[in-house]
């Protein structure tokens, strides 16, 4: 089990206009947790979703997010942290004007390989990520149940 990366040397994905790299896999911890780094355009992020399988955790480098946690509005600028259990629906957006970074921890692993199955397979971390197609958006929707995950409200 292979439990560093070197620089570079990383998966990483377009996932509905957003980059998310993955710095340690489910498969490098024993399925304990993942950590990945998400690139968000402004204007961009996750849908309202509930996790039935994760908890996670996000540490905001770069830009200003709006998290909807259980139908409360939560802003979380760089340096700031959120905890989101698994359960609870909640999504986020980039609001402010420039690209936001976050390194996010899921526990336990497992949605990293959901990620993989519905995004699109980036060179490095320097692509920049793709706008979602109707097609993206419906894979997504599709392969939500394998993962206990479900999105609320449309997409």
């Amino acid at each position: 089990m292979k439990s560093t990366n070197a620089p570079g040397d990383y998966d990483v994905y377009s996932v509905v206009g957003d980059r998310y790299t993955f710095l340690l896999t489910g498969a490098q911890t024993g399925g304990a947790y993942a950590v990945l780094d998400f690139f968000v355009p402004p204007g961009s992020g996750s849908p309202p979703h509930v996790h039935r399988r994760e908890d996670e955790a996000f540490y905001v480098i770069d830009g200003e997010f709006e998290f909807i946690v259980a139908g409360e509005p939560i802003r979380v600028t760089a340096g700031g942290f959120l905890f989101a259990h698994r359960d609870i629906p909640h999504n986020f957006t980039n609001v402010g004007s420039t690209p936001g970074r976050m390194i996010v921890t899921i526990t336990p692993a497992g949605l990293e390989e959901f990620f993989a199955e519905v995004g699109t397979r980036l060179q490095s971390r320097e692509d920049a990520p793709i706008p979602p197609t109707p097609e993206d958006i419906a894979r997504l929707i599709e392969a939500t149940p394998k993962y206990g995950l479900e999105i609320l409200n449309g997409f």
